[in-house]
């Protein structure tokens, strides 16, 4: 295969600003902060969390019921599902980083990815700040800012891409019934909109096509700064991939390490309800799960604690689990995938910042 020994010049990334926020974050060492909207939106939600938890008590101990009677055997691969999750998705940035010339162990990137995702999901505005922290941490493992710039703007790209992909074959498999039947029409929307930008992309290689777009987009930027601001870095990022051109092959490592990470995870899901006991709903799971991840997009709370747990919870419950089954399988889920690793996120953070802390101080001396 193919390797992308060019992706060395993305290190030419040093003479772009990149995203404002993430590099003054990162130079600061601050994340950044939630605004007022912020905390109303996630009082509400702790106020909305509290209520159903109360009116649901019944359900609530039905269902720490079943877990108590939990099956080792099934919860062992449960946990085996999530850290093969784990593995793919710190291998996503070591395959872009050993791309640029920069070998890391995948020791070293687990330890770092799962050190910055157990911050994003503790600290509100903890998203930002994990971000800035892992740009600072690569920066200074001979990454460069550049290229830990670039590889972290690609796994975010990649991820959002596979999760897309997922949602499609999730609502595809699910039908035109409950939730799902909302969400076909936003995904026929998206699909128009991506194969339009494909037919562009595509016309574009004719000359007087490429003159009609320049043309519209110039006009277009006249009369807004922001535009203007945008083409900027449009032509600053095109110019740096035209230098680069790694092919479309090698990136299907990448994408297919970042589908893994969400299919291992699903099946995590999956094999918790089995551990249950439960039945599983096999055409809603990849739908539901899917769905979930959008509105932890959200981020109200820090982990989406709440959200997730209500979400996913509800969506089970409209597909045909029983409620208090529904409420054991997302709590259950949620402790092998969010709460037994952020103790472990954290040790690997402190690990991490102390040699961090100790490589500098034998730089200065």
């Amino acid at each position: 295969m193919k390797t992308l020994k060019n992706f060395k010049s993305l290190k030419g990334f040093k003479d772009l600003k990149g995203p404002k926020g993430l590099r003054e974050e990162a130079d600061t060492g601050h994340g950044g902060r939630p605004g007022r909207i912020w905390w109303l939106l996630a009082g509400l939600v702790v106020v909305v969390a509290g209520f159903v938890a109360f009116s649901r008590r019944q359900e609530i101990a039905a269902a720490f019921e079943l877990i108590s009677r939990v099956r080792l055997p099934q919860l062992t691969v449960a946990v085996g599902f999530e850290a093969l999750s784990v593995l793919c998705f710190a291998a996503v940035p070591r395959v872009l980083l050993r791309y640029g010339g920069v070998r890391w162990s995948m020791g070293r990137t687990t330890s770092a990815t799962v050190a910055a995702n157990a911050v994003a999901g503790t600290l509100p505005g903890g998203a930002a700040f994990s971000a800035a922290w892992l740009w600072r941490y690569m920066s200074r493992r001979d990454a460069g800012r550049a290229l830990a710039l670039a590889v972290l703007t690609a796994a975010g790209l990649v991820s959002a891409t596979t999760l897309f992909v997922l949602l499609t074959a999730g609502v595809l498999t699910v039908g035109p019934t409950g939730p799902g039947a909302f969400v076909q029409p936003v995904i026929g929307v998206l699909l128009a909109v991506v194969a339009g930008g494909l037919l562009v992309l595509a016309l574009s290689r004719f000359a007087r096509i490429r003159r009609l777009l320049g043309g519209l987009w110039a006009r277009t930027g006249r009369r807004s700064g922001r535009i203007r601001r945008l083409e900027e870095d449009l032509r600053r990022v095109v110019g740096q991939a035209r230098s680069v051109r790694p092919g479309v092959l090698p990136w299907l490592w990448p994408f297919l390490f970042s589908l893994f990470n969400w299919l291992f995870d699903v099946a995590c899901l999956a094999a918790s309800m089995w551990a249950l006991g439960i039945a599983v709903p096999w055409r809603a799971l990849l739908f539901c799960y899917a769905l979930i991840q959008l509105a932890g997009a959200l981020r109200l709370t820090p982990g989406n604690i709440g959200i997730a747990e209500a979400t996913l919870s509800a969506l089970l419950v409209v597909y045909g689990l029983p409620a208090e089954q529904a409420i054991a399988a997302t709590l259950l889920y949620r402790v092998i995938s969010f709460w037994a690793l952020q103790p472990i996120g954290w040790t690997c953070w402190i690990a991490l910042s102390v040699g961090d802390a100790r490589a500098e101080r034998r730089d200065a001396a």
